[in-house]
């Protein structure tokens, strides 16, 4: 067991990202279908970890102890860029587009179910091979994988869990942008992209849109910007621990995000101050990559292998279904634009993986096929406040089926 500190961590984390940027700027498969740069560079370090531990029996344990705190970051930088009108224009999209997170969380389970008793697998492992790990990623799985050990027996529940969910986010990572790129070019929207923001500032109004952009920041909007992130992180998660216990607990990274957005509202309205949303961007964008990369390169992919083979199946059939749902459904209802598109790889990337991989999966888009502002506040919103909430919901509502009793 080959240990490394935080420090050759970091390091190797940042090299990731320049190689996975170096092969989708070579390979021209990965630049056809749209594959994100950190996705490409940590499946590459993961596939070389594994081959180590087969060839040689080494494994290599990373120094995890800036992941989460990079993906707080990034969720606070989406709360510091959202603003009440940005909220009330993303309003009806909103409400849309959890409509269709919704209807996928259904689908997810009564496939999984489906697919576990046809292969003669205890139902339980249907839910976490559906909504549990797939729309709810490993944090959700690691919950609920306690939970079916304690209160049903269910051993294994946890490995399991964090089996499918790795799975998850790796395929989450790779449809996205083959899904968006069909849809753009079958329906002819690379020229015809609308966008009801068009008349803003292009620099900041494509901020997570296109993070390749050079945008001019000095050191003290840079410093100002970092002491609010560490507001965020630190009111978050106060926040975090006085809800715990009760019907209101949230996830960490909604509290963050929330006190971002509260941020972003009144301290312009109360003070002179305004928020460089170039500087939020550019932090909010390198916290992202930094933590895919970290979260990919450290995959540990022989407990994939180790997956039976009816989960494979079930796993399968479940990201084929994500990309149908999302090309006839998520595209379909949020408007057959190129809108639409963007959303549709936002949608296969939390609904198979997390979050900040939705965000990954329509950065790599955009930055290829112009911007989506509505996307960027649509998708954040519905996977950090609603999606955790409303999967909860779901699974308690499957788990009313005889098949639990």
């Amino acid at each position: 067991m080959l240990k490394l500190d935080i420090y050759n961590t970091l390091v190797i984390a940042s090299l990731v990202l320049l190689i996975g940027r170096l092969l989708v700027t070579k390979i021209g498969f990965l630049n056809r279908y749209t594959i994100p740069s950190p996705v490409a560079g940590g499946l590459f370090a993961a596939i070389i970890l594994l081959l180590v531990k087969i060839i040689f029996n080494w494994q290599v344990s990373f120094d995890m102890s800036l992941r989460e705190p990079l993906m707080l970051m990034f969720f606070a930088s989406i709360g510091l860029n959202a603003n009440i009108n940005q909220l009330k224009l993303g309003g009806k999209m909103i409400v849309v587009f959890l409509l269709a997170v919704v209807g996928l969380l259904f689908i997810q389970n009564i496939i999984g179910i489906a697919l576990s008793s046809m292969l003669g697998l205890d139902p339980l492992m249907g839910l976490i091979a559906g909504s549990i790990t797939l729309s709810g990623g490993h944090g959700t799985g690691a919950a609920w994988g306690e939970i079916f050990t304690n209160q049903y027996g269910f051993t294994g529940a946890v490995e399991a869990a964090m089996a499918c969910a790795t799975f998850g986010l790796v395929f989450g990572g790779i449809i996205g942008g083959p899904v968006a790129g069909y849809l753009i070019k079958k329906h002819k929207l690379e020229q015809g992209i609308d966008n009801e923001l068009e008349n803003d500032n292009p620099i900041d109004a494509t901020a997570f849109e296109k993070p390749q952009v050079k945008r001019s920041i000095n050191s003290s909007a840079m410093i100002e910007t970092i002491a609010m992130l560490a507001v965020c992180l630190t009111v978050g998660r106060y926040i975090e621990q006085a809800l715990q216990g009760s019907i209101f607990a949230l996830p960490s990274f909604v509290c963050v995000l929330f006190v971002g957005v509260i941020i972003s509202n009144i301290v312009p309205r109360v003070s002179n101050y305004q928020i460089v949303e170039r500087s939020v961007s550019i932090c909010g964008n390198v916290s992202l990559s930094l933590f895919l990369a970290m979260a990919l390169m450290s995959l540990q992919l022989w407990e994939l292998v180790s997956l039976a083979i009816p989960m494979v199946i079930i796993l399968l059939v479940q990201t084929i279904v994500m990309a149908l749902y999302a090309i006839n459904v998520t595209f379909r209802i949020m408007g057959k634009n190129y809108d639409a598109a963007v959303l549709a790889a936002g949608h296969c990337g939390f609904g198979l993986g997390a979050t900040p991989t939705a965000i990954v999966n329509m950065q790599i888009v955009t930055e290829r096929f112009g911007p989506s502002h509505i996307a960027f506040i649509v998708v954040p919103m519905v996977g950090a406040f609603f999606v955790d909430l409303v999967n909860s919901f779901v699974i308690k509502l499957f788990l009313l089926l005889p098949f639990f009793a």
